[in-house]
């Protein structure tokens, strides 16, 4: 499996990298949210703007990511608008969510940022290829907050995300029973010996938990936790995360995976 570089981090090689949402309504509460994670055991933070009040003012968003570049320093920023339909908090219409994340990618404040396999559609892989243009990375995600669809489906997903050009394909499904977990852990060992990028899944809800957990032996490379607010079902806080990781990480033999 391929790793991707961000600043100082490297997606895909060793421990999931653990990426922590900022969920705050306002522009002081956003900035506030990001100071409060310097200390804690964050790799990459996530701006959710779709909480931000302003979220569909492009000066405003700009603004507030240009205070976010200057609070975190050299750690990672994740730039994602989230749509409704996919569990986020706007109601987008498509030109205005290409527009702004194109503003953002263009605007050397963010590292990466959330392109959404569906809301994208037949500009998924221009969006890309713009984003690539700016030296930001592209974290193409599809969503299903009913159900975990058949492993083919999953599959395809991530196919597809990669062949448009996304630098870590991104699956985030429910479960509805313990069953659906396994299926969608079966789907990332394969598709992370399959494809030649880094991936990242995850079942969501409490069912799902153990998916956050365990990226290192079935393959996703990037695990989302929580300082307060939670972004997504499922999250576990980000300290109680990292401790997990560490103690799965320093007891695994790599012969006993293969």
């Amino acid at each position: 499996m391929k790793s991707v570089t961000v600043r100082n981090v490297t997606i895909g090689q060793g421990k999931p990298k653990i990426c922590v949402p900022l969920v705050a309504t306002t522009a002081e509460g956003i900035v506030a949210e990001a100071k409060s994670l310097l200390d804690m055991p964050v790799d990459i933070v996530e701006w959710r703007a779709d909480w931000y009040e302003d979220a569909l003012d492009k000066e405003k968003v700009l603004k507030a990511a240009e205070e976010l570049r200057k609070v975190l320093g050299d750690k990672p920023l994740l730039f994602t608008l989230r749509t409704e339909k996919e569990g986020g908090e706007k109601a987008l219409l498509v030109e205005d969510y290409i527009e702004i994340n194109l503003a953002v990618a263009a605007s050397g404040f963010v590292d990466l940022v959330d392109i959404e396999l569906f809301t994208a559609g037949d500009e998924g892989a221009r969006m890309i290829e713009e984003a690539h243009k700016a030296r930001v990375k592209v974290i193409m995600s599809s969503h299903d907050f009913f159900k975990t669809p058949g492993r083919e489906s999953m599959e395809g997903r991530l196919l597809k995300m990669q062949q448009m050009g996304a630098d870590i394909p991104k699956l985030a499904v429910m479960p509805q029973s313990k069953r659906d977990v396994l299926t969608l852990l079966d789907v990332t060992l394969e598709m992370s010996q399959t494809l030649e990028c880094p991936i990242v899944t995850m079942s969501m809800s409490s069912t799902g938990m153990v998916s956050r957990l365990t990226g290192e032996t079935f393959g996703s490379a990037l695990t989302f936790g929580a300082v307060g607010q939670r972004s997504a079902p499922g999250q576990p806080g980000a300290k109680e995360l990292a401790e997990v990781l560490e103690m799965i990480h320093r007891n695994l033999d790599p012969e006993d995976v293969r």
